[in-house]
């Protein structure tokens, strides 16, 4: 959810650090960026450190550690497995990089046989850490990622059953990178359903796909909290689904709208709850700081939390 390495601790480079399985640190540079659209910029990354890196696609997603404001680059006091998370929660709150979720939209090769990997970020203003960042991005700015060393991993969620034979997918515009990246890998004459809220006409990016998609843009305007999930629950009642004996649906986005929609899929579309796959990737009201807090809640200073990749 990439280059020279940046400051790190004596004696250890990000490239040298020895593989974690599933996952390792990497170290990013920003090599270029991209608006996509009036809400979507595109940073690519590079980094001699990337040779190591496995995307497994789809919705594969990492964890990104972005500098405090006043910091150009990310420093993290410890790249060891074993160490690492204490030593990040221990470093003050106005030195702490932030450690956000991201998707990997796009991992490829390059014609002078290095990597690099893009990633879609989501401006929405200066009071949120990782916008104020991307909106900052210039060429030659470093940051850290722990991300997979081996591409089948855990951090790719979008795990249909072989017999599925029709995808329903929901996304808001946090999770239309990964919703992106879904489509462009599916088969040829793979049914789906979509709905993707964006907030602004111009996010409606246009995506790339082999799959037979029957596309909903639902585009936000104006309204927050149950007033936006309502409307999303209109389009999705009005909405005709093709009949399919194993269908599968995947929902990402805001948590609480995540819910209601998959109460809907479920007690109104009769889908079996267990083929539904359903991530909240934000919630209304709370920082990424607040929900970390509650994941590692109780945890020794030592202990990873389960939601850090």
């Amino acid at each position: 959810m990439t280059a020279t390495a940046p400051e790190a601790p004596s004696g250890t480079a990000a490239d040298a650090i020895p593989a974690v399985t599933p996952f390792r640190f990497f170290a990013l540079e920003v090599l270029r960026t991209r608006r996509l659209g009036h809400s979507f910029l595109r940073v690519t990354f590079g980094g001699e450190s990337l040779a190591g890196f496995r995307s497994g696609g789809y919705d594969q997603s990492l964890s990104l550690f972005l500098p405090p404001a006043h910091r150009e680059h990310t420093v993290l006091p410890s790249t060891d497995e074993a160490t690492w998370f204490a030593a990040w929660r221990a470093v003050p709150d106005e030195e702490r990089p932030v450690m956000r979720s991201y998707t990997v939209r796009e991992q490829r090769r390059t014609s002078g046989g290095g990597c690099e990997i893009d990633i879609d970020f989501v401006l929405h203003g200066d009071a949120s850490p990782a916008s104020y960042w991307a909106g900052r991005a210039v060429t030659g700015r470093r940051i850290m990622a722990i991300g997979p060393a081996v591409a089948e991993n855990k951090s790719v969620r979008f795990r249909p059953p072989a017999a599925t034979d029709a995808l329903l997918m929901y996304a808001d515009e946090t999770a239309l990178p990964a919703a992106a990246a879904i489509l462009e890998r599916l088969a040829s004459g793979t049914r789906v359903t979509a709905f993707f809220e964006v907030p602004h006409a111009d996010d409606r990016l246009p995506l790339s796909t082999p799959a037979d998609v029957d596309l909903t843009w639902i585009v936000r305007a104006r309204g927050a909290g149950k007033e936006r999930t309502e409307r999303v629950l209109d389009v999705l009642r009005a909405a005709e689904l093709p009949s399919a004996e194993a269908p599968y649906v995947w929902l990402a986005g805001e948590a609480g709208t995540i819910r209601a929609v998959r109460r809907h899929v479920v007690q109104e579309r009769f889908i079996d709850r267990r083929a539904v796959r359903f991530t909240g990737y934000w919630r209304l009201g709370a920082s990424e700081e607040e929900l970390l807090a509650e994941a590692y809640a109780g945890k020794a200073a030592s202990e990873d939390p389960a939601s850090a990749l």
